[in-house]
């Protein structure tokens, strides 16, 4: 038993240096008087001898009386100390330096019965392993800073321990108990479902009074408890008890830094009226499923997860799907015992946003009846992610896809406008076939279209940015705009009057906008009205929103609202994906918003969706503001369109190795005046080359051929010929071989498919 005192009387350790030091006082002045009488020689100097002796007797009556009334007030302030601690509910001890206890109040006499120990670290042994190094890290903050507390983990759960340094030598502690808390709010102690927290070791460090119930006893470690190990939560184990093992289904939550939450749930649970109080409240969403699938209950946080104000009555494939097959036949094998996987990734049939769930099965028997107990867990964010991984995949497999197909697709297109330009050249409009190769013409440079739509959504187009000004870009586009969205819809610009310039492929932003306007006008049957309105934002902070992350700075902002039926927040995330369509069947592709995110995307912009069901859809574009000059319009290696055929003299080295392409390329230039060498592959064109006396003044070679590259063979042909001019012509987008080597002097890049002015004024640009 602790002793206890009700004051802080001052014991001799306290107070005995300051008698000893009044008593060395008095005897100094006592000797000084005393030589000054009897030893010292001289009246003067026997009084000085006395006088001083007085003096210092004087200075030790004052100090002592200061010392007295020194420890009155700290008794006075001690006895107010005690009276407060005494009426503390949590326990409180008064100790020195040295850790032994001066007094402590009722409830630490209570609390620590069985200690019988003198010192704090001694006392608190029984309420953890190693309480010194803890006291003594407090001490230490304590006599530093005042006061400092900490919050411990013990063999009886959560306590706060807190320390006040009081005097110059003594320590107030306080022991307080914190009782766990669950998600909900209350007291894990009083929670009716059977409760542990388990360490990383496998260690229990807290039992409820509901698992202490159940298991009969205070139990230390897991192995103790269950009958084998590792626990699985979601499934049914065993518990060894005072009374012998019972079935327990457990659950698992809140786990973190190593430690576990553990739950559990009798498999015989005698239930009134298909609730139970423990089932209801179990920290974890649970679903009793009848062996017909019918849903039998559901706790608070399942009905929560499901968003129904109660489960009970409905089927589980009525609020949950995506099994790919029927969830009743999952549910059947699962009771006959022949399911292999009772843990599947369903989706929930919620309106309101997409959420999906890890659902596991364990068999029970209740009431005599073989049922299920569904173990739910919120599985959105790993979908999520899964999702983003896939669509990357598909992304990038489709990019291949479209690069190879705009590749070989690409050639044959070029082949075929260029030979109809040919014809073009030998019949006039009077003649009866002019009009076919005219349809010839428009219906290959469709096609070329249709393969910019599939490398645009893959990132993969080939882009001729000049700096623009969106208003004169609108204004441009309003009249074509305006046919688009027909008479039932109005259609209004609102631009800021400080517009700046941004940096982007004036065809493709005029693409995006009109996909863009499309849609909203498709959102409209009844009619409304489209705005479209630009200003200048700046954003101090990066902007995170929708899986993207957009740096502070200065934006050009473009938002296209409408007054449409909206789109419903599950399908948000997927309008971008190619070939995902809101629309019916033959009403649209899905390639409209991929393309126009790719085009962003690439331009270096991001674009943002915002819909509300019934009120209309705001698409927002964000373009970084361009700095550079903005005198400097289009782009300087583009080639520039000429109205009369150029005509030009020197000799060209066409490298390609389609036929056709090569045999109209090298028509078309002939044409123009100009010798033209053929070679239908690099090694072809090296040899050729090896000739000291051929002149060559222009290379036209393709980029991608069998065996060495375009790019490959010139930078081998310019270390003996460097005053050589370069054409690349390719079905690839033009960055699609230029990062990976450095880039090739005096070339430009035209790309497939091309015609045939464009072909020779390019030719004749690099030429002069």
């Amino acid at each position: 038993m602790i002793s206890r005192t009700t004051s802080f009387m001052p014991t001799p350790r306290m107070t005995g240096p300051v008698w000893a030091r009044f008593a060395a006082t008095l005897v100094l002045a006592a000797g000084l008087c005393l030589s000054g009488w009897f030893i010292v020689p001289g009246a003067l100097a026997a009084k000085a001898a006395i006088a001083a002796g007085a003096a210092i007797a004087l200075v030790a009556l004052f100090m002592m009386i200061h010392t007295w009334r020194g420890q009155g007030a700290r008794k006075k302030g001690y006895d107010i100390l005690t009276g407060f601690i005494e009426k503390d509910a949590s326990p409180s001890f008064v100790t020195d330096t040295d850790g032994e206890i001066l007094t402590s109040n009722v409830a630490a006499g209570i609390r620590f019965a069985d200690s019988g120990s003198g010192t704090l670290a001694g006392t608190l042994r029984m309420l953890f392993a190693n309480p010194s190094a803890v006291l003594y890290r407090l001490q230490c903050r304590a006599r530093l800073e005042g006061s400092a507390r900490e919050d411990l983990v013990t063999r009886r759960g959560h306590v706060r321990m807190a320390v006040h340094l009081i005097g110059e030598e003594e320590y107030l502690w306080r022991i307080e108990e914190m009782p766990e808390r669950s998600p909900s709010g209350r007291s894990a102690e009083t929670l009716p479902v059977p409760m542990i927290t388990t360490g990383r070791s496998g260690a229990v460090l807290f039992m409820n009074d509901a698992a202490r119930t159940m298991v009969g006893e205070r139990v230390k470690s897991l192995d103790r408890l269950f009958c084998s190990l590792p626990v699985q939560p979601g499934v049914v184990n065993a518990l060894s008890t005072k009374t012998g093992p019972i079935e327990v289904m457990v659950a698992e939550n809140n786990s973190f830094a190593g430690r576990r939450e553990l739950y559990f749930l009798p498999a015989e649970q005698g239930a009134k009226d298909g609730h139970d109080a423990a089932f209801e409240t179990l920290p974890v969403p649970m679903i009793k499923i009848g062996s017909d699938g019918s849903i039998l209950a559901t706790n608070q946080l399942a009905c929560t997860l499901l968003a129904v104000p109660d489960g009970e009555g409905m089927a589980l494939g009525q609020v949950m799907e995506g099994l790919g097959r029927p969830i009743s036949d999952w549910l059947q094998e699962t009771l006959s015992g022949k399911s292999t996987k009772n843990s599947e990734f369903l989706r929930l049939t919620r309106k309101d946003k997409e959420v999906f769930v890890q659902v596991t099965l364990s068999r029970v028997t209740e009431k005599g009846e073989n049922r299920l107990i569904a173990v739910l867990n919120d599985a959105t964010e790993l979908k999520t992610l899964e999702a983003q991984f896939v669509q990357s995949q598909k992304m990038q497999a489709i990019g291949q896809l479209a690069g190879g197909v705009a590749h070989d697709f690409n050639n044959l297109l070029t082949a075929i406008s260029g030979h109809c330009d040919l014809l073009l050249l030998r019949h006039d409009q009077g003649d009866q076939d002019y009009g076919d190769l005219v349809q010839i013409n428009q219906n290959a440079n469709r096609a070329a279209a249709l393969v910019s739509q599939l490398l645009a959504f893959s990132r993969k187009q080939t882009l001729r940015p000049e700096t623009l000004d969106l208003r004169d870009t609108l204004s441009d586009l309003t009249h074509l705009l305006n046919r688009l969205v027909g008479e039932k819809v109005t259609l209004t610009l609102n631009h800021d009057p400080i517009l700046k310039s941004i940096r982007a492929d004036k065809r493709q932003l005029e693409q995006v906008l009109m996909n863009l306007v499309v849609n909203a006008r498709d959102a409209m049957p009844s009619g409304g009205e489209i705005r479209i309105d630009t200003e200048v934002t700046t954003l101090s902070t990066p902007l995170s929103r929708d899986r993207a992350s957009v740096p502070a700075g200065e934006y050009v902002m473009v938002k296209v609202s409408d007054e449409g039926i909206g789109i419903d927040p599950d399908k948000l995330q997927k309008i971008f994906e190619p070939f995902y369509t809101t629309k019916r069947t033959g009403e649209g592709t899905g390639l409209g918003l991929s393309t126009a995110y790719g085009i962003v995307k690439q331009t270096g912009g991001y674009i943002f969706v915002d819909s509300v069901p019934g009120s209309g859809t705001v698409f927002t574009l964000l373009f970084p503001v361009y700095e550079g000059d903005s005198e400097a319009v289009g782009d300087e290696r583009a080639p520039v369109q000429s109205q009369a055929p150029k005509h030009g003299e020197g000799v060209v080295l066409l490298v390609e190795d389609e036929a056709p392409v090569r045999a109209f390329a090298s028509r078309a230039l002939r044409l123009r005046g100009y010798t033209v060498l053929e070679a239908e592959s690099a090694e072809d064109a090296l040899r050729t080359l090896e000739d000291r006396d051929l002149t060559v003044d222009v290379f036209v070679t393709d980029v991608v051929m069998p065996g060495m590259d375009g790019p490959s063979w010139v930078r081998e042909a310019l270390k003996e010929r460097p005053d050589v001019r370069v054409v690349f012509v390719s079905g690839y987008a033009e960055g699609a071989f230029g990062d990976a080597q450095p880039a090739v002097p005096n070339s430009v890049f035209l790309p497939k498919p091309f015609s045939l002015n464009q072909l020779t004024d390019t030719v004749h640009q690099q030429l002069h």
